[in-house]
């Protein structure tokens, strides 16, 4: 990623452990796991972690903890994220993971068998269509993204946000949120349809595939 990053170093301070949250124009807050980024896979990521059988790309990889997991099962994986903290941890852990952006250019474009958007990075960019769109690309014929979702009734809904933390904020930026109720239509609009979506606990899983 060229220039400056306007979130790196709130975002970066969340990657080591620091109480941060996305803020919105109007002033609401929402709080980001930034707890679970750092610690062991729980059982919900062990949901997603299943579904990987095969070469798996890892987008916006964080701190590592999927990519390790799936590294330490024998399975083929690459994280991938825009920040150098959050690939330097996850290389710290163990993983196989490189500084990128998922629109530019990502090794293996068009072979992975799987690709991961866990921890609300189907947000990423602010255009969920565009996103899984790029997805498409990236993944081999028959492969999967398997996404997490908001929860049914949320929709999908776009705005401008910033990484705040005690520290301060971040420059604003594009961020999308995504509801299992809209991963139907969002996914037909980039080519891929849902095989199946579903909770666990309090969180939503879907996974998508070619049209």
């Amino acid at each position: 990623m060229a220039g400056r990053d306007p979130v790196s170093g709130e975002f970066d301070a969340g990657l080591l452990g620091v109480r941060c949250w996305l803020e919105l124009p109007g002033g609401e807050r929402i709080e980001l796991p930034v707890q679970r980024w750092r610690r062991d896979p729980g059982s919900g990521d062990e949901m997603l972690l299943d579904r990987c059988t095969g070469p798996t790309l890892d987008v916006g990889c964080g701190p590592g903890r999927l990519t390790t997991a799936l590294g330490e099962r024998g399975v083929a994986a690459l994280g991938i994220d825009s920040s150098p903290t959050a690939v330097r941890l996850a290389v710290r852990r163990g993983a196989v993971a490189l500084r990128r952006d998922v629109f530019g250019h990502v090794p293996g474009q068009g072979r992975w068998r799987h690709l991961l958007l866990a921890d609300g990075n189907i947000g990423i960019g602010g255009e969920p269509a565009r996103l899984l769109r790029r997805a498409a690309e990236l993944l081999a014929a028959g492969g999967t993204a398997v996404v997490e979702l908001e929860p049914p009734g949320r929709g999908l809904r776009t705005e401008r946000v910033r990484v705040g933390s005690s520290g301060g904020g971040s420059g604003w930026f594009r961020w999308a949120w995504l509801g299992a109720d809209a991963v139907d239509e969002t996914a037909g609009r980039a080519g891929l349809t849902v095989r199946w979506s579903a909770p666990h606990g309090r969180r939503w899983f879907a996974e998508l595939t070619h049209a």
